[in-house]
């Protein structure tokens, strides 16, 4: 349920109206847009009496929403939610490019590659240094020693860092030390690593699970919000379909749909829905035709080598030439790079 409010109300009436609404057990939450406030519940909403606060002077409209989403509601905050990370913004006008290697694999290796990315237009350096992998002998990153990496190249080209978390004893290290949390698709609904990171105050990058609905998707990035943190970024990766020529069918219409229900940004990855890295352009082009806020782009400086993905990845020169392209594309949806 959503309390919107009449214009002009002043501070201390509306902290009278949230102090009376959790009175009720119920968590009032404000949101403050362009000439508008509302007060967004949270919990029981059963003891409320919509027609009660449908007559409150103070009140302009009373409104349920229907889905299980709250926090994460296009209707909990009509407006679109930019994140700030090291002064770049997610989800406002200029479009995020998020670039840089499947796995961090040696210092001079993701230092070489965000000095390129950043030259070409990058906003943020990725790079796993702890491995998700589907077989237990491929590998698994260098972990620690890759985070360590990861901090270098930052230091050296002022990129913020984007990587994956794993578990929930690595939160901490992971807050001090990591500008971008990254969920992986295996980890959408692993719910206490969830809770977890709700309890902190950094931007937290949740991919899709492989077979997960936008619904459970977005019930996911509530699960953090819950917590407090409500700097989730959306990442549509692909989701597994009948069809085997592609790792994953990249579901393009996510966008639009997460775009008409939620305020977060959404972002989308290519390079893991297609696996094909021939396929990272059309790909990309497309997800910013259609309205996505960003992309993230495996960028290694030789494919063929690569430790992890290489058979996805780009080089920082086809990376270059996907920008520029992009830079036609991006002012016909009112974007900009």
């Amino acid at each position: 349920m959503v309390i919107i409010l009449r214009s002009n109300l002043s501070r201390l009436e509306i902290e009278g109206l949230v102090s009376e609404i959790e009175h009720l057990g119920v968590n009032a939450r404000i949101t403050e847009g362009t000439g508008q406030t509302i007060i967004g519940l949270v919990g029981d909403t059963t003891k409320i009496d919509r027609n009660k606060w449908q007559a409150n002077p103070l009140v302009e409209r009373v409104m349920i929403i229907q889905e299980p989403f709250k926090r994460a509601n296009r209707r909990f905050k009509a407006e679109d939610t930019i994140i700030d990370v090291c002064g770049k913004k997610i989800g406002g006008k200029a479009l995020t490019l998020i670039a840089g290697p499947c796995s961090v694999e040696t210092e001079e290796q993701i230092v070489a590659i965000a000095r390129e990315v950043k030259k070409l237009g990058a906003t943020a350096l990725r790079g796993g240094a702890f491995k998700p992998r589907t077989s237990p002998y491929s590998f698994q990153g260098l972990e620690l020693e890759g985070l360590k990496f990861l901090k270098i190249a930052r230091q050296e080209t002022g990129l913020p860092i984007v990587t994956e978390i794993m578990s929930t004893d690595m939160i901490d290290t992971f807050a001090d030390d990591v500008d971008i949390i990254q969920v992986g698709a295996r980890n959408m609904q692993n719910f206490d690593l969830l809770k977890q990171l709700g309890k902190i105050n950094k931007p937290i990058l949740l991919k899709r699970g492989l077979a997960a609905t936008i619904e459970e998707w977005i019930m996911s990035a509530e699960y953090i919000m819950a917590g407090g943190n409500d700097n989730v970024i959306l990442c549509e990766r692909g989701i597994r379909t009948v069809e085997n020529y592609t790792r994953n069918t990249l579901d393009i219409s996510a966008v639009p749909v997460v775009k008409k229900l939620s305020h977060l940004p959404i972002i989308l990855d290519p390079s893991h829905a297609a696996g094909l890295n021939w396929m990272v352009d059309p790909l990309s082009k497309a997800a910013i035709a259609v309205g996505a806020d960003g992309l993230i782009i495996e960028v290694h400086n030789n494919p063929a080598q690569a430790l992890c993905d290489g058979q996805q990845s780009i080089t920082p020169a086809e990376f270059g030439e996907l920008i520029d392209k992009l830079r036609v594309i991006a002012p016909v949806v009112g974007r900009e790079i």
